[in-house]
């Protein structure tokens, strides 16, 4: 295992800046998940890591060692692609193998890091098969097993789930979790599946256009964004969006107020100060979003819309809710049915469940979930 470091990293490709200024520190045996919209630059970084290219400038070490310079191979590391890429004419065993046999390692040793890699992935019992007698997910435990075998300092993951059905995908996150946690080694991992992120991160670093957004736990980023583009980039369902305008301050309370006139509180700070002539968002998780019946009593901000969509997932749903100037919200519910689709409902959310946002996307006002 080891510690990988990229030092104020750039690189370009013809006139464009693909990233810019990088820098990032993963620690030993951390797993790191890279995200961030298509384009962002994320696959190039790990590219960069493992020595497919070469930076324009800066450093990137793995454990003490200054790597710029050394070849891919040379490095220590083994990455699982999105595409399987197994041999055809190959065993499952063989193609394990493969990378071993080239070392020219005993015949003995490579038996048994085959073996035990394919145990622990649970595909031992299919290591005489050729890739075309397995699954998508049978051939990807190949990948990662062919990975596994070689003993690296680090593993690299690009999007190797992405081209699974859902419910494989489900079956193989577990599996890269339970295999994380048993490896315990530093693996370096690309992906936009928000599932994927949450689930196997010990540290989630958003990009956005060559750059890092900010970096934290999942549950730093889900809890306190530093800007409007992570807030609605992190959570499985996009963060609503809505523009408000300052109107005053009270005792204890910032008042705002929707485009429709709805009025929106926060709680005072005094060290920020407002003002009328600039604009600033309102950030609602669909899931901190209540549908509050026209009898009850609610503490904190309530308008109301329209119920235009019904997602039903079963166990609860997607609300997709029209306001009377147009604007439109996703709430998560278990407590709407279908019949209520074209009516009116009531919503509301407690004033420490919200954020505000600059005309910058900058967060000034945040929830503090613990």
């Amino acid at each position: 295992m080891a510690s990988i470091v990229l030092k104020n990293i750039c690189k370009s490709y013809r006139d464009s800046s693909i990233i810019k200024n990088v820098d990032l520190a993963i620690e030993d045996g951390e797993c790191t998940v890279l995200v961030g919209p298509s384009g962002c630059g994320k696959s190039t970084v790990l590219r960069l890591i493992c020595g497919l290219e070469t930076p324009d400038s800066g450093e990137i070490y793995i454990g003490d060692n200054y790597v710029n310079d050394i070849p891919p191979a040379g490095r220590g590391l083994a990455m699982v692609f999105q595409s399987y890429a197994l041999y055809p004419h190959m065993t499952v065993f063989e193609n394990m193998a493969f990378a071993l046999k080239v070392r020219k390692l005993k015949s003995a040793e490579i038996e048994g890091r085959v073996l035990k890699a394919a145990q622990i992935l649970k595909i031992d019992h299919l290591l005489q098969r050729k890739p075309k007698e397995l699954s998508g997910g049978q051939r990807q435990r190949v990948a990662i097993g062919r990975a596994i075998v070689r003993n690296p300092y680090a593993f690299l993951f690009d999007e190797p789930l992405s081209n699974l059905d859902s419910a494989l995908r489900c079956q193989m996150r577990y599996e890269l979790a339970r295999l994380k946690a048993q490896l315990k080694t530093t693996m370096i991992y690309v992906t936009h599946d928000q599932s994927e992120a949450m689930t196997l991160a010990d540290k989630i670093v958003v990009m956005r256009d060559g750059r890092i957004e900010q970096i934290g736990t999942p549950l730093e980023l889900y809890d306190t964004p530093t800007n409007m583009f992570v807030a609605k980039f992190i959570g499985a369902t996009e963060m609503n969006i809505l523009p408000i305008s300052f109107v005053c301050n009270e005792e204890k309370l910032s008042i705002f107020r929707l485009s429709n006139g709805a009025p929106i509180s926060f709680r005072l700070k005094k060290d920020v100060q407002y003002s009328p002539d600039k604009r600033y968002y309102l950030g609602i998780r669909p899931e901190d979003i209540d549908v509050v019946s026209k009898d009850a009593i609610f503490y904190g901000n309530m308008f109301e819309g329209e119920l235009s969509l019904l997602e039903n997932l079963g166990g609860d749903g997607i609300a997709h809710i029209a306001l009377s100037n147009g604007q439109q919200l996703r709430l998560k519910t278990k407590r709407i049915v279908s019949d209520k689709v074209g009516k009116t409902i009531r919503m509301g959310f407690g004033i420490d469940k919200s954020y505000l946002f600059d005309e910058n996307g900058n967060t000034l006002m945040g929830i503090n979930r613990r």
